[in-house]
């Protein structure tokens, strides 16, 4: 889990980005430094939920290992996965992550709508690595 990218639980699960207080700018993965904007002079970056839904933009699967920091068992054979883009409902910003397991690209078309969920990456005996997947509406899995 990378901290302060999201929180909470079922249906407030949120990915958390900051918005700009002098050009309202939303940026995920969040800034803590200055506004990313090239035309805002800057402002005061504040914390923001970001929407639970937002419709697929685009979307390819990983046929491939990623190279660290992804942790994956090399003994183990590699299980491809669906990544989707999808822009979010009000922010209008677009956010990349994995599908949910279980849901391939045949499932996903360009424009669905989709929601945030929050997912295990992997774990051992003593770690769970957290992160987000992007759902289908509707499906429960």
């Amino acid at each position: 889990m990378v901290a302060g990218w999201f929180a909470g639980e079922g249906d407030d699960f949120r990915l958390l980005g900051t918005r700009c207080s002098a050009c309202a700018s939303v940026f995920f993965p969040r800034e803590d430094a200055f506004c990313r904007n090239p035309g805002c002079r800057g402002g005061e970056l504040a914390e923001v939920p970001l929407s639970r839904r937002g419709r697929v933009w685009s979307y390819t699967d990983s046929q491939y290992r990623p190279p660290s920091p992804y942790v994956t068992d090399p003994e183990l054979s590699w299980e491809p996965y669906a990544l989707i883009a999808v822009e979010l409902e009000s922010e209008r910003i677009v956010v990349l992550g994995q599908a949910v397991p279980g849901i391939t690209v045949a499932d996903l078309t360009v424009g669905m709508e989709v929601e945030v969920v929050p997912g295990v990456l992997n774990e051992d005996a003593e770690t769970t690595w957290t992160t987000w997947y992007w759902r289908p509406t509707g499906v429960t899995a």
